[in-house]
């Protein structure tokens, strides 16, 4: 592992006898791979995702960002039995050339089962999944091939009927495979908990990280506004359905850079939202862009904008949801980290009769099969430029 503080590549048996510190300038090392259990991170991989996550120490980025970045390049990307494939190939053609028919027949068996496991397995991602299901088919294509021609060769139809079944079915439940891993769940492979213990360590040994975002602060003081801003309104305003969500775009000078308020549904920043909802009000063509997870929560933001009377009940405010929403989760192809709990499907059942008929029956299947995408799961820089 090379160390962070001068490049040097030291070995294991070198961090060891230097009680884990660089054995040319003596920097500790915050992390010991060979004894970690479910994951193995290295000094260098862990400064490298903090440098992406904040483009290079210019964007500010949650701590919930940081682990589904971490969690994203963590996972299952190692070993893949498609490498088996080559020789397994020749080992088949031998066999089948020397009529031992039932022992690749079996091999092929197992691998099936391992191909269609990972291209359904949680633990690894949407590539690795999509490399697996294609391998399922470019097996069962070898073997149909072979199989086919074996059954010629020995004048079987027994065996061509096998092949042929056990081919075509694992063709089709690779192609199959194929169009569903865009909405595949995921399982985060750590918790909060741990990457906080892995952030408490790293900025131990190497001080603090700059653009790293505390919990939102909701100050019950009203803060002073001189009366000349209040004066101002403003033409839009970014509603999201987090305070973290706020913060970040907050400390990242979103507001500033376009000429818009941003509040939380929450009531975050606390210090000046009603400050800021007097200031909002006076503009009559006002435009509020509503941005949430794409959970039952989330979708019920405009709704609850528009309903509720400390935002704009009774108001000609013009409110546009901004998502995310089940449709562009559906529509997309771009692979999302998409969970699911018995909590979210639980409370997409309990939608308002009228949001769920604002819902496509795909939507409501979606929601209520307690799917979620959290806007988290994306980088500063992505949501940034989406918004």
């Amino acid at each position: 592992m090379k160390c962070i503080n001068c490049g040097t590549d030291n070995k294991l048996k070198d961090r060891t006898a230097n009680q884990g510190r660089c054995i040319k300038c003596n920097h500790p090392f915050a992390f010991e791979p060979t004894s970690m259990s479910n994951v193995k991170i290295t000094d260098p991989f862990f400064a490298k995702a903090i440098a992406d996550i904040s483009a290079n120490n210019t964007l500010f980025f949650t701590p919930k960002q940081l682990l589904y970045l971490l969690d994203n390049r963590l996972r299952n990307k190692s070993f893949s039995v498609i490498i088996l494939l080559i020789p397994f190939t020749i080992f088949n053609l031998i066999s089948a050339i020397r009529s031992f028919f039932l022992l690749p027949l079996s091999m092929s068996f197992f691998l099936s089962l391992v191909f269609l496991t990972q291209s359904i397995s949680k633990k690894i991602n949407n590539k690795v999944r999509q490399k697996n299901a294609k391998a399922l088919q470019f097996l069962e294509g070898i073997i149909l091939v072979g199989g086919i021609l074996l059954s010629l060769t020995v004048n079987s139809f027994p065996i061509f009927f096998i092949v042929v079944i056990i081919g075509m079915l694992d063709i089709y439940l690779g192609t199959r495979q194929l169009g569903r891993i865009s909405l595949v769940t995921q399982e985060l492979l750590f918790s909060q908990s741990q990457v906080k213990d892995w952030l408490d360590r790293w900025q131990q040994i190497n001080g603090s990280i700059l653009k790293i975002l505390p919990s939102p602060n909701q100050e019950n003081t009203p803060a002073t506004v001189n009366p000349d801003v209040t004066a101002y309104s403003f033409d839009r305003l970014v509603v999201c359905d987090s305070a973290a969500l706020a913060q970040l775009l907050i400390a990242n000078n979103f507001h500033f850079e376009n000429n818009c308020a941003i509040l939380s549904i929450t009531g975050y920043p606390q210090s000046i939202f009603d400050t800021t909802m007097q200031m909002l009000r006076r503009n009559p063509d006002l435009k509020v862009y509503a941005v949430h997870d794409c959970n039952p929560r989330g979708i019920g933001l405009v709704d609850n904008l528009r309903t509720n009377a400390n935002w704009f009940l009774n108001s000609n405010a013009v409110i546009i949801d901004i998502g995310l929403t089940p449709r562009q989760i559906i529509a997309t192809k771009r692979g999302m980290f998409i969970q699911s709990s018995p909590e979210s499907a639980q409370a997409a059942k309990q939608l308002p009769k009228e949001l769920r008929q604002s819902l496509s029956a795909e939507e409501l299947a979606w929601l209520e099969s307690g799917k979620f995408v959290e806007l988290e799961s994306f980088t500063p820089q992505r949501i940034i430029k989406v918004l």
